[in-house]
């Protein structure tokens, strides 16, 4: 009995060889086929929690109020009162500024503004790749402009004052354009075959070596005219007892000139090698055929280095969308609010323990950023895929 037993168990264990190697075949084909994703899987999970477990978490915080409880604290579900307190709230001039009624000469910006957009919605409507979500998403993407421009005229041409999201806009604005065309320029001016080039590469890239909050404070003792460093240079002009924090305008040209010294070199540093990688025949079959510099650099620099381009500024927006570093650091913030951005705005609240406003503010910058990122994305893909 024993040994007929025995034949039994190990036949019945013979049958479910077969049957586990059956179910484990397919499991193994599958992966087998798909390896890169299978190495990439585990990186890819580990991101997304770290990722979006805090996006969720700052997302509920947006949507409660803390208060002091017995034994600690906590948070009370208030719905979308934190921001609707930012935009119509006791809080709207703090984040979209002070918006009187429009002048004769802001209406007829914003009057130019609004035709340029519905020419543009036109042109898409008349052309032939119309289709129905192309259209709904140009239709937002037009209200969201309209409304931004409304906002930055009402604010900047008016006797109004900006609030953080302008003046956030306005650094990002003013910043990426300053940083890519001094970038540029130099990228041009070191790609030529010049004595020194190479000492000079290492010089352009100093200030991008320095942390931003070094760079705030050594903006900080150069703008101050009274004992500074520059202080016989501003003696000597008669500009010793002008002060650039005081002034809305000039604190926020303080911030930006810090901001554009310490980023341009890393423009500068992509363009670089994006100009080196232009092909030297294409060039000279340029030149044999009579073209100029400026042809050269219209038709041939110019689209083969505009991938680069795309991406270097697009990362750039991103970034310059996060200063806090310097407004915090040579201005406060000041005067007043004038040099004030969404992140400092965010941390300032914070510090104030309202946490909840301060993933508010937050999350309307993931919003605006979102919203900027994919529109210009849209609108260099086509041209970026037609020059590849």
């Amino acid at each position: 009995m024993k040994n007929s037993s025995l034949t039994m168990h190990s036949e019945a264990s013979v049958r479910s060889v077969p049957l586990v190697l059956a179910w484990r075949r397919p499991l193994a084909a599958r992966l087998d086929r798909h390896p890169g994703a299978v190495f990439i899987l585990p990186a890819v999970l580990v991101i997304l929690a770290f990722s979006i477990f805090p996006l969720l978490a700052s997302l509920y915080v947006s949507l409660t109020r803390l208060s002091f409880a017995e034994g600690g604290v906590e948070l009370k579900f208030v719905g979308l009162d934190n921001y609707l307190k930012l935009l119509v709230g006791i809080d709207r001039t703090h984040f979209l500024g002070v918006t009187p009624g429009l002048t004769v000469a802001s209406a007829i910006v914003l009057a130019v503004i609004y035709a340029g957009l519905g020419f543009l919605l036109v042109r898409y409507i008349r052309g032939p790749a119309l289709t129905a979500v192309g259209l709904v998403g140009r239709l937002l993407v037009a209200l969201v402009a309209g409304a931004f421009a409304w906002l930055l005229v009402s604010t900047l041409l008016t006797t109004g004052r900006p609030g953080t999201l302008v003046v956030t806009i306005i650094y990002v604005t003013v910043d990426v354009a300053v940083q890519y065309l001094l970038a540029l320029g130099l990228a041009l001016l070191v790609v030529q075959r010049l004595p020194g080039r190479r000492f000079f590469r290492v010089v352009f890239l100093l200030p991008m070596m320095i942390t931003p909050v070094g760079v705030a404070y050594l903006f900080r003792m150069l703008t101050d005219t009274s004992k500074g460093p520059l202080y016989p240079l501003w003696n000597h002009f008669g500009l010793s007892d002008v002060s650039w924090v005081t002034n809305p305008w000039g604190a926020r040209l303080a911030v930006m000139i810090g901001d554009i010294w310490q980023w341009t070199p890393f423009i500068f540093i992509v363009l670089l090698a994006a100009l080196e990688s232009v092909p030297e025949e294409l060039l000279e079959a340029g030149v044999v055929d009579g073209a100029n510099r400026w042809q050269l650099f219209k038709s041939i620099t110019f689209p083969a280095i505009l991938p680069a381009t795309t991406t270097v500024v697009l990362i750039r927006i991103i970034e310059a969308f996060k200063i806090v570093d310097l407004p915090n650091v040579l201005t406060n913030g000041g005067p007043g609010t004038a040099t004030e951005s969404l992140t400092l705005h965010a941390y300032t609240i914070w510090r104030a323990l309202d946490i909840g406003g301060s993933a508010a503010v937050a999350y309307m910058l993931v919003f605006v950023v979102t919203f900027v990122g994919i529109s210009y994305v849209n609108l260099f893909r086509r041209r970026v895929a037609a020059m590849a």
